[in-house]
């Protein structure tokens, strides 16, 4: 949907949804007064039905990106901010009032409501990508920043309202992804001697422990809400799918067993559901721009639903953005509009 603004204007005002149409199938414009009592007239004007254009790529195409909120009971989806450019991966902060997210290598700071985003200082880290969270105590933010040495990741710690970050991890790359709940120890992605693994490290500073060892990539590790257990994403099998361990790294176990490539286990609050993206068997890795669905696990009977369909990939929910108290996520959809005729 595109809304005018006070000048005539058409801005994007929502999100992606996906629905396949299958025929037969009607297409037409209604009108409801939300009122039995009331029955309403409306007209029409300058309406046209045409053939749709054929999908626009990339190079010919204007990305947008739309920060959601779903809530999860109904499955209601509300864009809160829609910009013509890629920002990623929101974390809902602990007030349960703001959300943090990334953009062209910085960290910004949004309310849940919605409104004009502001840049928090993190010093030196000027190329944050979308792995970055906040402490159980919510007074510290991690990020993981190419800014530095080789360009290549590097965890740091700084004060949740902006300073100068601490390098925790000493090897690159490294991509954070969970924080322990009693706040000591950092779950974290490590690509070593060419294969990407997980590991443990303290918040504090240390040496870091290598928890899986298993062939192919392992990712996005997040620790449970007991902190009993780590979940990740393995492709161990042949393909992506969801898995578990103990916190020190025993008892690996199978989560998923679907046909699609399954990433980002995000665990909720109270520590009975799952959210995690699910790309198409085709797709290998967890590149942009695919068709994607957001689907959940209630743990306990191993059930899962589809939450949303929607354009989207890397940068939707690559790290936690539960609400506090559970019963909504936060999420990034994208479209490509072409260039020429945007909003007409």
């Amino acid at each position: 949907m595109w809304l005018a603004d006070e000048k005539g204007e058409f801005h994007l005002a929502s999100g992606s949804t996906r629905i396949a149409l299958k025929e037969p199938f009607y297409a037409g414009i209604g009108v409801c007064s939300h009122d039995h009592d009331v029955v309403e007239k409306a007209v029409f004007s300058n309406v046209e039905l045409k053939p749709a254009e054929p999908a626009a790529t990339a190079a010919a195409s204007t990305l947008y990106s739309a920060l959601e909120i779903i809530t999860v009971a109904s499955t209601d989806r509300r864009a809160i901010y829609v910009a013509p450019e890629r920002f990623e991966a929101p974390n809902w902060m602990p007030d349960g009032k703001n959300l943090l997210f990334n953009r062209n290598g910085r960290i910004e700071k949004i309310a849940v409501a919605g409104g004009i985003p502001q840049i928090l200082d993190t010093g030196f880290a000027t190329r944050c990508n979308n792995d970055h969270g906040i402490s159980p105590d919510g007074t510290q933010l991690v990020i993981s920043d190419n800014s530095q040495e080789e360009h290549r990741s590097l965890v740091y710690i700084l004060p949740l309202g902006g300073g100068a970050p601490r390098r925790i991890t000493q090897k690159s790359p490294s991509y954070w992804h969970g924080w322990s709940p009693d706040g000591k120890t950092l779950a974290f992605v490590g690509e070593r001697n060419g294969d990407f693994d997980i590991y443990a490290i303290p918040a504090a500073g240390g040496e870091e422990k290598q928890l899986t060892t298993a062939k192919g990539l392992d990712d996005g590790p997040e620790y449970s809400p007991d902190g009993n257990y780590i979940y990740f994403n393995s492709e161990r099998t042949g393909h992506m799918q969801i898995w578990r361990m103990r916190a020190d790294g025993s008892e690996q176990e199978q989560i998923t067993f679907g046909e699609g490539n399954d990433w980002f286990p995000h665990i909720s609050p109270d520590g009975e559901k799952m959210v995690f993206l699910t790309y198409d068997a085709s797709v290998k890795g967890h590149p942009e721009n695919k068709d994607v669905m957001l689907r959940m696990m209630t743990l306990k009977d191993k059930k899962i639903t589809v939450l949303a369909k929607l354009f989207g990939g890397q940068g939707t929910m690559n790290v936690p953005s539960w609400s506090p108290d559970g019963k909504q996520f936060a999420f990034v959809s994208y479209q490509l509009v072409p260039k020429e005729g945007a909003g007409k």
